[in-house]
């Protein structure tokens, strides 16, 4: 009888968490300014042509370059930075089905992943889908990146780190100081900064990003996407960099056609409206600091997010938190199984408009569950 190897045969399925699209959704942190105008005028221009021939990917690949900074063979686009994730942790993971790890060790794989919860739930599925061992931190109560337990857990056997900064669902940013320690401490093994939210950041000395410490660390591995700030999540754009050689590697086995032609003939257009993407990210920025304040006035316990969302411990009551502002046809993510955030509630941004809606239904919400 056939059957799938034993990895996925154990794994659970992730599910799709769109629910009803009624109302306002504000528990995917998608962008609820939608895209540039530009883009869509781009997507309104496609030719008959350049749906019905082959993307070339290299084309974007070469523009995201000259927009970052960096060399196109340091850049590869991907569908999605989910496919990002999964090529790396193909190329840099070893199976822990089959022998002992001392059998791995001496193959030369790497067969454990380690990440820190809470955080995205696509790791440890990709982790796991691959037969590597998923090796869990758990942050404490502020939930702020153990850096010190990272530091403890890397060892021979660890072939790629994740960690996504800022955090999702907490919000949170680490320091590039903190990271920079964890990509130094690890030269054998893969290191992945997911930016997803890193648009959002406020700005830093430093600056928020990772991309200026490619050059001296060949481990490094910075994903991004166009989801967030930019406003293309149904176009399903991702990019993942690093050095020269290792992006190389990545390519060996990424699928020639993965990003599509409506998606490539867009980049271009998203790229050059950054008046748009900053205007985005003010009103974001002045919604987050909104909302920040709304939850010190009804004394709710919140982190200080650096992303498109605020992550909220309402507590017992969460349940009916989320149903009352339901019925007020707000949609709000219950984050109450990620590791370490029991009682919690994640809230996108909205737009300005939005916001003030979504402020008093909050605000009417935790006065109904307190009675």
């Amino acid at each position: 009888m056939l059957k799938p190897r034993p990895s996925i045969l154990g794994l659970s399925p992730y599910r799709s968490p769109i629910g009803n699209r009624a109302g306002l959704s504000l528990d995917l942190n998608e962008s609820m300014a939608g895209c540039s105008p530009r883009v869509l005028a781009r997507l309104r221009s496609l030719s008959a042509q350049e749906v019905s021939f082959y993307p070339q990917r290299e084309q974007g690949e070469a523009l995201v370059a000259n927009f970052l900074g960096l060399m196109p063979e340091q850049v590869l686009l991907t569908n999605g930075m989910d496919e990002a994730l999964a090529l790396v942790f193909a190329t840099y993971l070893g199976s822990t089905e089959l022998g002992s790890n001392e059998d791995e060790d001496q193959k030369g794989q790497k067969g454990e992943l380690l990440f820190a919860d809470p955080t995205f739930v696509m790791y440890p599925i990709l982790g796991e889908a691959l037969g590597a061992k998923v090796e869990r931190l758990q942050s404490d109560e502020d939930l702020a990146l153990p850096v010190s337990d990272f530091l403890a857990h890397i060892s021979p056997r660890t072939g790629v780190i994740v960690i996504a900064n800022p955090n999702n669902p907490s919000g949170l940013a680490a320091s590039r100081a903190d990271l920079l320690r964890i990509v130094a401490a690890a030269p054998d093994a893969a290191v992945v900064i997911d930016e997803a939210y890193v648009d959002f950041c406020d700005p830093t000395p430093t600056g928020a990003t990772m991309l200026p410490d490619l050059a001296k660390h060949p481990n490094l591995f910075i994903a991004r996407t166009f989801s967030k700030a930019y406003g293309l999540v149904g176009l399903r754009l991702g990019v993942i960099t690093g050095a020269v050689e290792q992006i190389g590697y990545l390519r060996r086995h990424a699928l020639p056609f993965n990003v599509n032609s409506a998606a490539l003939a867009c980049l271009e257009e998203a790229l050059a409206d950054q008046a748009f993407v900053r205007e985005h990210v003010a009103q974001v920025k002045h919604g987050r600091q909104q909302l920040t304040q709304l939850c010190s006035e009804l004394g709710l316990r919140l982190w200080p997010s650096q992303t498109n969302f605020v992550l909220v411990r309402i507590g017992a009551q969460l349940k009916p938190f989320i149903e009352a502002m339901l019925r007020r046809g707000i949609v709000v993510r219950d984050s109450s199984s990620n590791p370490g955030c029991e009682g919690c509630v994640r809230i996108t941004i909205g737009t300005p408009a939005q916001m003030e809606s979504v402020l008093a239904a909050i605000r009417q919400s935790i006065a109904e569950t307190r009675i």
